[in-house]
């Protein structure tokens, strides 16, 4: 409420004593464009579209600017294959044995954190997951050097069903605790906090991947995108 007060009391404001039409928003559209950045200005935009509404003055409402997603992350957040193997001696080196094939496991299918929770004792068996995300189901193929490796794990860690990764109480675990212990082992790792966290290894699958089979549609398919 008081950003949305803010907003119509700084176009009241600017307006002054100009005679308020679809031109003078215009105006003041271009003022908000050349002195604010696209996602602040489209802020504003609609406080004041809101606040015509009301009025039931419709006439004077804009289009909201438009801003082109960036889909290539910059060069300094991209984790590299050499600093991955060094997250993954530093998990080793701290005996976060948990940690250690999780990260492996993220890497090697390009999972969300979300979808860990169907990385089971029964798909480890099999070999593939049943992936049920945001109203979409695909199978995922886990790599057998992969399933060999948690075989072992579930095994030494008494594992009988249901998740493989899950809190010390047994429920899968969450963002937070897999970011949290990622950043541990930054400094150990050698590698910037601004690249470690769980999505990066997300990412790095996907440019290796793509690196390799220059196929972006199984990609697409694979990483479970629309």
């Amino acid at each position: 409420l008081e950003k949305y007060i803010r907003d119509v009391v700084a176009f009241m404001e600017w307006l002054a004593d100009t005679f308020l039409d679809k031109g003078a928003v215009l105006q003041y559209k271009q003022h908000l464009i050349e002195n604010y950045a696209p996602a602040s200005v489209n802020s504003i935009i609609s406080s004041l579209n809101s606040f015509f509404t009301y009025n039931e003055w419709y006439d004077l409402k804009v289009k909201s600017v438009k801003i082109q997603k960036q889909i290539f992350s910059s060069k300094d957040k991209e984790l590299s294959k050499a600093e991955y193997e060094r997250l993954l001696n530093a998990a080793k080196s701290k005996k976060n044995q948990r940690l250690y094939y999780l990260m492996q496991t993220i890497c090697s299918c390009g999972l969300r954190v979300s979808e860990l929770k169907f990385i089971t004792t029964d798909a480890v068996r099999c070999g593939q997951a049943t992936i049920n995300c945001k109203g979409k189901m695909r199978i995922v193929i886990l790599p057998k050097q992969l399933c060999k490796m948690l075989v072992s794990y579930i095994k030494e860690n008494n594992i009988k069903s249901g998740p493989v990764f899950v809190s010390k109480n047994g429920r899968p675990l969450d963002r937070s605790n897999i970011w949290s212990d990622m950043k541990k082992l930054c400094e150990s790792a050698r590698v910037s906090k601004g690249k470690v966290f769980p999505h990066n290894l997300r990412h790095l699958f996907a440019r290796t991947y793509y690196s390799l089979q220059k196929d972006v549609v199984r990609l697409v398919d694979i990483l479970g995108h629309s």
